[in-house]
């Protein structure tokens, strides 16, 4: 009696403490307002998608965004007071409005207009005397001006080569060379111009009719950190830019380093499929040989920088010569570096010069700016003629193209890209693409010119993407171990129904191309892993699978094999960086299907991550997928996580779920 009468006597005290709690809960909630508005073009009211909004208090930074694609900004959680916003957009006056008030509980809304550039000015780009052009493009249709040109030059002729022309010159410059830009008119119509390539979903095949599955290997993973943009800046992204296997192939696995002659391991599993419990999922796990930061080869690199007006924007150039800053801190004496730019024409701006000179490096780099129109084609053969000329003997000689992909003048056209690139390959100069940028970035032009130039490809959205890229992960971005890698699985139709390999759309091959040497394939680097994912039907599901007629003119029973056991069989070919034939790994996967609460983290967390690029994609094959699944296998299988890259997952689709949430409420 006195537990129960004390326990009464208590009762309104934490009632009332509950109440103060939710009280004090909402007061904190209200504490804060939020600021939003629209960016528009003062000229005819159209939206400006990805303007740079910084929001100031007292002249110290507070916070920075940028517009959507409806010119749209927003800054939540805003404690009240006063503050100025700030924004800037290519091609237009740099717009300042000061006292604005924010008010707590309240949304305040602000339009902001923005005006051209009254003087329209074609850019100088200046690069001085210490990085002057040392070589002409011959290819280029415009005629490069020199370095001796311009010191026979009178004073006054860079201010007055034309009285119909004005130019900007940096100050404390009496020696320079300069791009002369498009009229900024021109550049400022091509934003929101991306290009992805259409990659229908892979559909199922059946066992039977067709056994074999053959592809080439990606550990591309430039769509990773392009979704990541996306979801960040408040949208999920277009369903092309989502490229489900390099989403997989952007986190690192626990796999096996090799143990015998092949400088791979293999790996392979089998359990529940997380989104369909009908299906099973078979999971194919590669470790490339990690080799030592001391013990790989001598690297002769050529930066090929894409300087033209597009690239002006704070998250292209600039954030370009930020993230080369930190490939060339690690560079060492016994590598080599040049710079090849390239905008209405190509130069050479630094000849092949060693790692370890790297103030000289850094002073060629820090001094580019951007202005003009796109020469691709052009950079791209003076940038490939200097590779070669410096060529190492069993080194690392490559040509790390950065851009936006924005190809406008001379070779620009996919066709035209390709055909240059598979030209150039054979030279034994592998490529790197790195893209930047937003509004006007060329996916799809960059995939298919890592693709086709034995390399790989990386979407730079921030300086942390760039230390993942060209730091951390420097072996396998920057070494490659093996070339022209394919793999072909083989079905057990004693086993499996039918199956669906997950993501890969543009990288399938024919059955026959997987001896064919001839046929170019991807590239794995130092210590890189690869992962591909099966959804598969056992025989004997009840589920329904697609059927094909009786064959006439051969047996259609399947034949009992010594195999039986077998679910399938993988096998694996690559060559040598510099080699010419390829070698053959092969492993089977046994009948020994393992419990899902028993599979390893490896597929637990690929898993995850194929479903939520099931979700971004809106595919017909999402059954029962969803966000808060997808976040609860990721963070049962996070594992070791040292760079954090598996927590932002989990935090990106949380994002992802809260957007896609919202876009229900509106509809």
């Amino acid at each position: 009696m006195k537990t129960i009468k004390k326990a009464t006597q208590t009762l309104p005290i934490l009632l009332v403490f509950i109440l103060l709690s939710s009280f004090n809960g909402l007061i904190a909630q209200n504490a804060t307002g939020t600021l939003k508005g629209e960016i528009i073009d003062a000229s005819n009211g159209d939206p400006l998608p990805f303007a740079n909004v910084t929001l100031f208090k007292s002249n110290t930074q507070v916070s920075g965004t940028t517009t959507d694609f409806d010119g749209k900004y927003i800054f939540t959680n805003i404690k009240p007071g006063k503050y100025k916003i700030q924004v800037a957009y290519v091609g237009y006056k740099l717009e300042k409005i000061e006292n604005i008030i924010v008010s707590a509980g309240k949304n305040t809304v602000k339009n902001i207009t923005l005006s051209a550039s009254a003087e329209n000015l074609e850019e100088f780009t200046i690069i001085t005397n210490e990085i002057p052009l040392i070589s002409k493009d011959e290819v280029s249709s415009e005629t490069t001006i020199t370095v001796q040109d311009i010191k026979n030059m009178p004073s006054r002729s860079v201010a007055s080569i034309s009285s119909k022309r004005k130019y900007r010159k940096q100050k404390n410059r009496n020696k320079s060379y300069g791009y002369l830009s498009a009229p900024i008119e021109s550049r400022r119509d091509n934003f929101n111009t991306e290009g992805y390539a259409h990659n229908p979903e892979n559909n199922f095949k059946m066992a039977k009719a067709t056994p074999l599955s053959t592809f080439s290997i990606d550990v591309d993973a430039a769509s990773y950190s392009n979704m990541r943009r996306f979801i960040n800046s408040g949208q999920n992204p277009p369903i092309d830019a989502v490229r489900i296997e390099e989403m997989i192939n952007y986190f690192n696995y626990d796999y096996p380093q090799p143990k015998d002659e092949a400088p791979f391991s293999i790996t392979t599993e089998m359990s529940d499929c997380p989104w369909n419990t009908k299906h099973k999922l078979v999971h194919i796990g590669i470790q490339g040989e990690k080799i030592e930061m001391e013990n790989l080869p001598s690297s002769n690199i050529v930066f090929l920088l894409d300087v033209s007006g597009s690239m002006s924007s704070p998250n292209k150039l600039p954030l370009l010569k930020k993230s080369f800053g930190l490939l060339i801190k690690n560079l060492t004496e016994n590598d080599k570096v040049a710079i090849v730019v390239y905008a209405g024409a190509a130069g050479l701006v630094l000849e092949s010069t060693p790692g370890n000179e790297k103030e000289k490096i850094m002073n060629a780099l820090n001094n580019l700016n951007a202005g003009g129109s796109t020469a691709g084609g052009a950079g791209i053969k003076l940038a490939y003629k200097v590779a070669i000329e410096n060529f190492i003997k069993e080194g690392n000689n490559r040509v790390i193209l950065a851009t936006d992909g924005d190809f406008n003048i001379g070779a620009s056209s996919d066709g035209e890209m390709t055909r240059l690139i598979e030209k150039k390959r054979e030279s034994g100069v592998f490529l790197t693409c790195l893209g930047f940028g937003m509004g006007n970035y060329k996916d799809s032009k960059m995939e298919t010119l890592a693709d086709k130039g034995n390399g790989n490809y990386a979407y730079i959205d921030n300086i942390l993407e760039a230390k993942k890229v060209l730091v951390t992960e420097m072996g396998g971005t920057m070494h490659t171990i093996a070339k022209d890698v394919k793999i072909q699985v083989e079905f057990n139709p004693n086993k499996i129904a039918s199956y669906k390999l997950i993501g890969y759309e543009n990288r399938l091959l024919n059955d026959e191309d997987f001896n064919d040497d001839t046929k170019d394939a991807g590239e794995l680097g130092s210590g890189h892993t690869v992962t591909a994912l099966y959804e598969v039907v056992l025989k004997g599901s009840s589920e329904e699978i697609a059927s094909v007629d009786p064959l006439r003119y051969q047996k259609n029973e399947i034949e009992k094999t010594s195999n039986n056991n077998e679910i399938l069989t993988v096998k694996f070919r690559y060559k040598a960086p510099q080699g010419k034939k390829s070698k053959l790994i092969v492993r089977h996967l046994k009948g020994k299907l393992v419990p899902f609460a028993k599979s390893s983290n490896n597929f637990k967390f690929s898993a995850a991550v194929a479903e939520f690029g099931l979700l971004l994609r809106n595919s017909k094959h999402k059954v029962n997928a969803s966000y808060t699944q997808v976040i609860k296998l990721a963070k049962s299988s996070k594992g070791k996580d040292d760079n954090g890259y598996r927590a932002e997952f989990i935090r990106l689709v949380e994002m992802s779920e809260m957007q896609a949430s919202a876009l229900l409420i509106e509809k």
